[in-house]
């Protein structure tokens, strides 16, 4: 007989054993021709991503490196300057279920347990639907729907990597201290008074200050300022899609603004 499913504050459970994981999607596909294993689908990211160690494996001297002025912040607590961006083809899929698209895909020179990341626009340039739970990535392709199915082993082992580069780096930068006295007290000549105080944390760039809707101090966001030309031009489509920002929670069309509870 069927689990009945458990209603409870609001949410619906089913009892039972069930199998859950937490393990990252982790892919192999197609790049540039090179079968390319370790790639970490990142939904909550905007940036694609080839690790240099993999890009220098790969030999792509037919895609040109293209020089970059942007500058990447959160990988490992530093102001990363990429070595440039390539534009090579990516295919998923299998038979004749396959799709290709041309991506970009900053190089960036630091450490990581992956050789790829694919981020959110990809997907959407793909048109893929991901599913973490099952591990498989879904999407349109001419001949009807592929899919890419995760590799839980591979995720973990980039996962196990990841902390022991993670340990390693946090012993590297951790410099020499002077080991405690006996009785407790700070070594000689070291006033614990006396504390550095801590560095602040600064953008990656300047920021400009841009007003969504003209005139209206109240309604603005801000762009790098060293995007040039480009400014203007997202300055101008910001502000002619002004209608999709939510300034308000009763700008959230389509939201109950009552708690579950009360539904």
């Amino acid at each position: 007989m069927e689990d009945a499913p458990i209603i409870q504050f609001g949410r619906v459970e089913r009892s039972g054993p069930q199998t859950i994981h937490n393990d990252a999607l982790v892919i192999t596909a197609i790049l540039a021709n090179y079968e390319v294993g370790r790639i970490f689908i990142d939904s909550g990211s905007s940036t694609d991503i080839l690790f240099g160690e993999a890009y220098d494996q790969m030999q792509l001297g037919d895609v040109p490196l293209e020089k970059v002025n942007t500058s990447l912040y959160g990988f490992v607590g530093e102001v990363v300057h990429p070595r440039g961006m390539v534009s090579p083809p990516l295919t998923m899929g299998r038979g004749t279920m396959w799709k290709t698209c041309l991506l970009k895909f900053l190089v960036v020179d630091v450490p990581s347990a992956y050789n790829v990341i694919l981020v959110r626009p990809t997907l959407n340039t793909f048109q893929a639907v991901i599913c973490t739970y099952h591990m498989k990535i879904k999407f349109l392709t001419s001949g009807g729907v592929g899919e890419v199915q995760g590799d839980p082993l591979q995720s973990r082992k980039c996962y196990i990597e990841a902390v022991r580069k993670g340990q390693k780096r946090n012993e590297d930068d951790t410099p020499n201290q002077a080991p405690p006295s006996k009785k407790g007290k700070a070594p000689e000549g070291e006033n614990l008074e006396e504390t550095e105080t801590p560095a602040k944390v600064q953008p990656a760039e300047e920021r400009l200050n841009i007003e969504i809707i003209p005139g209206n101090p109240d309604r603005t966001t801000r762009i790098g300022c060293h995007l040039g030309e480009e400014a203007k031009e997202i300055t101008l489509c910001l502000q002619r899609n002004s209608d999709i920002f939510a300034w308000t929670p009763q700008d959230l069309e389509g939201i109950n603004p009552l708690p579950i509870s009360s539904i």
